[in-house]
């Protein structure tokens, strides 16, 4: 049986967002996805290389920097703009455009993530339309969110 994630209708010309339910608890996929350290191994977009800069576990208003590559490689440093731990840690980059994960508890040891790309907060969004940002980062959430249900509950691809 494949798993999967779901697309989510946001709604919003400059918004995407995926959905999958994780057996394990919100907290616990909450500190994966707060240490930066860790984003290569469920990073579905492929251009993810490493974590260069930054603390080891995110907070309020912390910077983090990140190896980058699409094409050519390049450095990137994201500022956390939301952090309501365990529900909800969003950051963004110079662009402005966000990511965003929202863990809601279904019971103790059940948690639905839903990861969200906003080019709506972006310097210009209808111009990541022209980069296929929108398109690339949907794709991207629905992998990022099974490798993330891979590693939180200890099972391969």
């Amino acid at each position: 049986m494949s798993i999967r994630a779901d697309v989510v209708d946001t709604g919003h010309p400059y918004r995407r967002a995926g959905r999958i339910i994780i057996h394990a608890p919100a907290q616990d996929l909450f500190d994966l996805v707060a240490d930066p350290r860790r984003h290569t191994e469920f990073d579905g977009s492929g251009t993810v290389r490493g974590h260069l800069s930054g603390p080891d576990r995110l907070s309020p208003g912390a910077t983090f920097g990140m190896d980058m590559r699409i094409g050519f490689p390049y450095r990137i440093t994201n500022t956390v703009e939301e952090f309501d731990e365990p529900t909800v840690i969003a950051w963004r980059h110079l662009g402005r455009h966000r990511w965003r994960y929202e863990f809601r508890a279904l019971d103790d040891s059940t948690t639905e993530v839903t990861e969200t790309f906003d080019g709506s907060t972006a310097l210009l969004p209808p111009a990541l339309h022209l980069i296929k940002a929108y398109d690339n980062n949907q794709k991207a959430i629905l992998v990022t969110l099974v490798r993330l249900k891979h590693l939180a509950e200890g099972t391969s691809d």
